[in-house]
């Protein structure tokens, strides 16, 4: 076997709160030093030698993945301001390319409602033929050429103005999520001269197309800079329409449904503040509408309705108000006066009130509808309801009635998608473990569920030859932690089978039912797969997520630790034959279950993970560092915060023990978890390990936080985390 690359020992103390911690590794955060590069070329070459025999296991699973893909395909057109947008993809190319062509029909379009009677032919997507161009079809982005000659590529954002003349797109060539952006005169096909070079995600146009909003990060890689493109002056007259100076804040924009107002969102996980701008006033300023001093959590709509503005509110109650505290939120209909009030005096109308039960995550609108999202044991789905019933409600002080789309599956996602604000429809994605996504057109008018396409899996895929079930771990304090469940229909549940568990578990983030054609080359050699829906995710609600952050934090990994015993008892697996995979905070999950029950696990794999996360949040100038106080605390200042992160972050607690076979996947260039992390990690657990198992360093060096770029570099990244996962569970062979 070959030998394990040993990095020299640096000694550097860190001292906090009267603690010191010496780290003989950081020297490898030095991403100049050629050190530093020589060493992760050695960390992939000791993986390339450790893994070489299952390379054909990687083929074959890539295989599969392309075999099952129709890769010459196209995404169902989408109308907006009188035209039809889609992407395709092409057999042999790496990127969509994305493309248009003008509607037949241009009602509804800018806004205006349909009319009630309205054709809904009006509104049917164009019959477009993968491979095949229709007649007036236009390029305005091809991946695949934006690629050429570079390692890698990613679009940041894309806008169009309203007479859908220029394009404006933003692009990744190097993975570490600052984009250049460039506008295109679509009627020419020519650029515009001005290039801006450093914009963040999130960029916008104003109704006229003369002003281009875009977004800046500052040198920690938090965006904090709106700025305003005036086309056709030069780039440094760029002015800043508004910056947050709090580096505990994340700022963005997004435009209004009916595209009136740009809306700057100011805010982390606990509270937010909301100010907008009158596209349609062009000597309007930016408005305050909801503070950051209210401490209320909340995202705002304005909207016109019956010529009169209001606000759509979505929020999480007025401890001191009428509403009382709202965790799971609310939505409330304001007239934007009322926020020229003390807090405690506005007026706000509940439409829809709190429930202990059902999570709102999301309140919008179309020109004749109000659309909530929502999570309702565990899984996400959308409610309708006519506009002006619901204000009519609001003021009767009763609640609207809504509309629920039925999809007919236990464990499902149901999603909005964008939709032009006028249309009668709205589009809507289904998708579920087994099922493969889906592409609806909802009618508000009648509730039907238009099917405009399913995801084709090819090789003759059969959903009744999977199954997909909902099972409950105890956690060590009696918490119930739902978990899904998913195998072959013809697994027996004898106690032989290969397992693998998957969590993440923070930012309030949730693990819903979608289907992986990926993760069929598991389940096809015999893995029961187990999705564990762990506290500091946001499955059941915003009491989950709050009792899995901060001085809860250990409640994520005591909780993955129950669902593996779970399934070591289930029945489904061999209690020797089971392995645990997560990434980014999910890797720190890994990390961490790691140092609390290394013996439950026969192999690892900890994608982009964030394990040494103490040293990072305790140096504010890292990337995103200060966002990260309202997740994990501020170790910097508490000292409680200090000691608790630091009994459970997997860097500085790896221990001797027998620790499985560990993979540890990072890419160079990842802005949001450094490479330094896991590849300090791994040295450390080197020296810590009793079993003799290998314990693997993978580095992506021309890539971000999502891996290589391309779908089949993403592919080929898929094969080689399921290969070694296969491998060390004695599962590479397909189940007869």
């Amino acid at each position: 076997m070959a030998e394990a690359p040993v990095a020299k020992k640096v000694p550097a103390a860190r001292t906090h709160h009267g603690d010191t911690f010496v780290d003989e590794y950081e020297w490898l955060r030095d991403k100049e030093n050629p050190e530093v590069a020589a060493h992760l070329t050695a960390e992939n070459a000791y993986t390339d030698a450790v893994t070489a025999d299952q390379q054909p296991l990687r083929d074959a699973i890539f295989e599969e993945i392309k075999g099952r893909t129709q890769e010459t395909d196209l995404s169902v057109p989408s109308r907006r301001d009188g035209w039809w947008y889609f992407s395709r993809t092409v057999e042999g190319q790496q990127y969509p390319i994305y493309c248009r062509v003008k509607a037949a029909d241009a009602s509804g379009a800018h806004g205006s409602p349909a009319g009630p009677g309205e054709d809904l032919a009006a509104w049917t997507p164009p019959a477009v033929v993968p491979g095949t161009p229709i007649e007036g079809e236009q390029v305005l982005l091809d991946g695949n050429a934006e690629a050429e000659g570079h390692p890698f590529f990613a679009l940041g954002g894309a806008a169009v103005t309203r007479d859908g003349n220029l394009y404006a797109y933003s692009v990744d060539h190097s993975g570490d999520e600052t984009f250049t952006l460039r506008v295109k005169d679509l009627r020419t096909g020519e650029h515009l001269p001005e290039v801006i070079e450093n914009v963040f995600y999130g960029l916008e146009f104003d109704p006229e197309g003369s002003r281009l909003f875009y977004m800046v990060a500052d040198e920690s890689w938090r965006p904090y800079q709106v700025r305003v493109h005036v086309l056709g002056t030069p780039v440094d007259e760029d002015t800043v329409l508004y910056q947050e100076d709090d580096v505990a804040q994340w700022t963005g924009i997004d435009l209004s449904a009916d595209r009136r107002w740009l809306l700057v969102g100011i805010g982390n996980s606990e509270y937010s503040e909301t100010r907008m701008l009158k596209l349609t006033d062009p000597d309007a300023q930016l408005e305050l509408l909801l503070g950051r001093d209210d401490r209320i959590l909340h995202s705002a709509e304005p909207f016109e309705h019956e010529g009169r503005t209001r606000v759509l509110l979505m929020h999480n109650g007025r401890p001191a108000g009428p509403e009382g505290a709202a965790p799971n939120n609310m939505v409330s209909l304001v007239d934007p006066a009322e926020f020229a009030k003390p807090l405690v005096e506005q007026e706000w109308t509940a439409l829809v009130a709190h429930d202990d039960s059902v999570k709102i995550e999301g309140a919008d609108l179309t020109a004749t509808h109000l659309i909530v999202s929502l999570r309702r044991d565990t899984i996400p789905t959308l409610r309708f309801a006519p506009l002006a019933d619901a204000v009519r409600a609001a003021g009767a002080g009763t609640t609207p009635t809504f509309s629920e789309p039925e999809f007919g599956e236990e464990l499902y996602t149901a999603n909005g998608g964008a939709s032009e604000y006028g249309a009668p429809l709205v589009r809507l994605s289904f998708t579920s473990y087994v099922t493969p996504p889906q592409v609806y057109d909802y009618v508000l008018a009648t509730g039907e569920l238009l099917l405009r396409k399913e995801t084709p899996v090819l090789g003759g895929y059969r959903p009744a030859d999977y199954v997909a079930e909902r099972a409950w771990a105890t956690a060590d304090d009696g918490t119930r932690v739902p978990l899904s469940v998913l195998r072959r229909a013809s697994v027996k549940q004898d106690g032989s089978n290969p397992a693998l568990v998957y969590g993440y578990g923070s930012y309030e983030v949730s693990m819903d039912p979608g289907f992986a054609i990926s993760r069929l080359s598991l389940l096809d050699r015999g893995l029961v797969f187990v999705v564990a829906h762990i506290r500091g995710g946001g499955e059941l609600g915003r009491r989950w997520y709050e009792d899995g952050k901060k001085l809860h934090k250990r409640n994520t990994f005591t909780d993955f630790v129950a669902a593996t015993d779970w399934l070591a008892a289930s029945g489904w697996a061999d209690p020797k034959r089971i392995a645990c995979m997560g990434g980014s905070a999910g890797g720190l999950l890994i990390g961490a279950v790691l140092n609390l029950a290394p013996e439950k696990y026969a192999a690892a794999v900890a994608q982009v993970p964030f394990v040494d996360a103490l040293t990072t949040i305790l140096d504010p100038e890292l990337p995103l560092s200060a966002l990260e106080w309202e997740e994990w605390g501020n170790p910097i200042e508490d000292a409680e915060v200090y000691s608790y992160m630091k009994s459970y972050t997997p860097y500085e607690n790896v221990h001797a023990a027998p620790y499985p076979k560990v993979a540890a996947v990072t890419s160079f260039n990842d802005t949001r978890v450094l490479y330094v992390e896991p590849a300090k990690w791994v040295q450390v657990l080197r020296e810590a390990t009793s079993s003799g198992q290998p314990i693997l360093l993978k580095t992506e060096m021309d890539a971000g936080h999502g891996g290589a770029s391309g779908r089949y570099e993403a592919w080929k990244d898929r094969a080689w985390d399921y290969a070694f996962i296969a491998d060390a569970l004695g599962a590479r062979d397909l189940l007869p």
